[in-house]
């Protein structure tokens, strides 16, 4: 049982507050034989197509992940999907920007992994993740999957 004094020291959400986060992008172990590397990419998401929710992809996008026409936006091999970072996050956080070292938008943190459900109470800097969705794979979709060209122009990358 969490007591008063206990309470005082637990932060609060992040909601209707600013808050300023360093971390690096990485990869963890959560137990033996198991590591999970920094990025998912789009071959990921055909590996975890299941047909049945939460892994069930739209066909549009498993075509197009099929035909290889990834655009101009993906790394050399593959469009970046999501990427873990060392990052402390809490609830209120999703949508927060992820920025780079040269202060460009690379992604939004979106959810933490189940190994940071409590780091509101204790942070594990080996376990705890925050995901959040390359900017890379949100140029993708608004491409190639849902034709936003005019939010593209307007950003003027197109």
């Amino acid at each position: 049982m969490i007591s008063g004094n206990q309470l005082d020291r637990i932060y609060p959400d992040a909601n209707g507050t600013m808050r300023l986060n360093c971390g690096i992008v990485k990869g963890y172990s959560p137990r033996d034989a198991v590591y999970y590397e920094p990025f998912t990419t789009l071959k990921g998401v055909v590996e975890k197509h299941t047909g049945v929710p939460p892994f069930n992809c739209p066909d549009r996008l498993l075509r197009l992940i099929g035909s290889g026409d990834h655009g101009s936006v993906t790394a050399p091999s593959d469009v970046p999907v999501d990427v873990l970072t060392t990052h402390d996050s809490t609830g209120g956080n999703s949508g927060s920007p992820l920025i780079n070292a040269r202060g460009e938008l690379v992604g939004c943190l979106f959810d933490g992994n189940y190994e940071a459900m409590t780091s509101d109470f204790r942070f594990e800097p080996n376990l705890t993740r925050s995901i959040s969705v390359d900017i890379r794979y949100v140029l993708f979709i608004a491409d190639y999957v849902d034709s936003a060209f005019n939010v593209l122009e307007e950003l003027g990358l197109r």
